[in-house]
């Protein structure tokens, strides 16, 4: 018997926007839930209760209590409305998430000596809220845990009391798999079983990630090239046998964009709102830009942008190493981010070589990403790999043509700029392949040339301003995922 009743399903997440966010996940855990909801399934995002949280969440309330065990403390369960109006439920657990710094790291910038058991507690607790355990009447149907950090509830649902609950784990990022020591598993209350081949063991060390990747009904990932790609090496990262093994439960199911948020023609965060039949007004907001970075406004010359973390993943090296050779294009560079220190510290190097045309704001802004997404002409994102990447999908929306290494998401949502994708009016970018300084440039002259030629570029701009990067399609597939494993589950 089908049920009307719409499907229950509990979002696990260690962060949400606005509220707390380290990076893409957050935007996804904050929009994926709401257009599910606005597709008719009955939605609860739980979260733990960060300081930062406490503060956003504002008005609040009890719903539970769950108690503790020997390991793990005792928590209150509390609900707040999103700025979605998707209820969240807060894990409230003071001695475990209500401290400074941020929700993985410490002030000082190392990671929380303690995160095993304060994302053990986490999957615990919404393991509970999906089994037979729960204390409220509210009962999910599927259990859809993001990364690591929520990984283990599969493991706690298939060894505790699960009833009819579907679980699915989503890869944001496989290179963070939650390893911790072997005595990890006593202190996780799994049994001593489970530390095997087929179960949380990985190279001597238990890993919360694949704990979720063997114990749950479907894995899906970000992008559909990015669930070819961790099948096998390098960005398998050791796990691509296990996840080749179970490819008939893989789905890579594409991140949209947060439509309302990105939006040029309605961004109160930049200089000048515009639209594709506007794009004139482009222009304001590039010398806002420029004057926000002390760059000289030459309106000529082309400005390049780039926000992002500051890593070797995501190949802010390259942009280090040829952005004095784009300086002598002439062309200009205005950076947004923060990371490994030494990247750092030689994109601070090369401002100071060349103040006139490179510029690095060290640190997160979101005005000005948001500015820099609307101000800049093209938009550098030479990652070694992107398991689906936003900046790139913000920037075609914005008329500012990505120029991108062809690799997991980046691939999938940016059509590379050639006589026939310009002829079809499909171009929106520059792909390139090899992950290399010498192929980064390579991609940006020829965007440069297509810059000089502006029947073509504002062709690019336009291209990519119309396509849909919104979640209607990805939440589609997410819906029908979850109702693929509702028919006759056993008790």
């Amino acid at each position: 018997m089908v049920s009307d009743q719409p499907l229950r399903i509990l979002f696990a997440t260690p962060e949400c926007a606005p509220w707390v966010k380290t990076g893409g996940l957050a935007d996804v855990s904050a929009a994926l839930p709401a257009a599910l909801a606005g597709r008719g399934l009955d939605l609860r995002v739980l979260l733990p209760a960060y300081r930062s949280v406490l503060v956003a969440a504002g008005v609040r309330h009890e719903v539970a209590r769950i108690a503790g065990s020997a390991r793990f403390p005792p928590v209150t369960l509390l609900e707040a409305p999103l700025p979605s109006g998707v209820p969240a439920w807060l894990v409230h657990c003071p001695e475990l998430y209500d401290r400074d710094g941020g929700p993985y790291q410490d002030p000082a910038g190392e990671d929380w000596t303690d995160n095993a058991l304060r994302f053990g507690q986490l999957a615990r607790i919404a393991a509970a809220l999906a089994g037979d355990a729960s204390p409220l009447p509210w009962r999910a149907q599927v259990a859809h845990c993001n990364d690591w950090q929520t990984s283990l509830a599969p493991a706690y649902l298939r060894f505790g009391r699960r009833g009819r609950t579907a679980s699915v784990v989503c890869i944001h990022n496989l290179a963070f798999q939650g390893l911790f020591a072997p005595e990890t598993v006593a202190a996780m209350e799994l049994p001593a079983s489970s530390f095997a081949v087929d179960g949380v063991e990985f190279h001597g060390r238990m890993s919360f990630l694949k704990a979720g990747l063997v114990y749950a009904d479907a894995i899906t990932t970000v992008s559909p090239t990015y669930a070819q790609e961790i099948q096998r090496e390098p960005l398998g990262f050791g796990m691509q046998g296990l996840i080749a093994a179970r490819a008939g439960r893989l789905h890579g199911i594409r991140n949209g964009i947060d439509v309302g948020a990105w939006n040029p023609a309605t961004d109160t965060l930049i200089a000048t709102r515009y639209d594709a039949a506007r794009l004139d007004a482009k222009r304001d907001n590039k010398r806002a830009l420029q004057a926000r970075f002390g760059l000289p406004r030459a309106p000529e010359i082309p400005l390049f942008g780039f926000v992002g973390r500051l890593t070797e993943q995501k190949g802010a090296d390259l942009v280090e190493a040829i952005a004095l050779r784009l300086a002598a294009l002439p062309a200009q560079l205005a950076l947004l981010g923060s990371g490994e220190h030494e990247v750092e510290d030689a994109l601070r190097a090369r401002a100071r070589e060349a103040p006139h045309a490179i510029a690095v704001h060290i640190g997160f802004d979101e005005p000005l990403a948001h500015l820099i997404e609307a101000g800049a002409d093209a938009f550098l994102m030479p990652s070694r790999f992107e398991p689906c990447g936003l900046n790139q999908m913000y920037s075609q929306r914005y008329g500012t043509p990505p120029v991108a290494r062809a690799t997991g998401g980046l691939a999938d949502t940016i059509v590379d700029c050639s006589a026939a994708t310009l002829r079809a009016g499909t171009a929106s970018g520059f792909l390139f392949g090899a992950p290399t300084a010498a192929a980064l440039f390579a991609a940006i002259e020829r965007a440069l040339t297509a810059y000089r030629d502006p029947p073509a570029w504002r062709a690019l701009q336009r291209a990519g301003m119309a396509r849909d990067f919104g979640w209607g399609a990805s939440a589609e597939r997410y819906a029908a995922l979850y109702a693929s494993l509702m028919p006759q589950r056993p008790a």
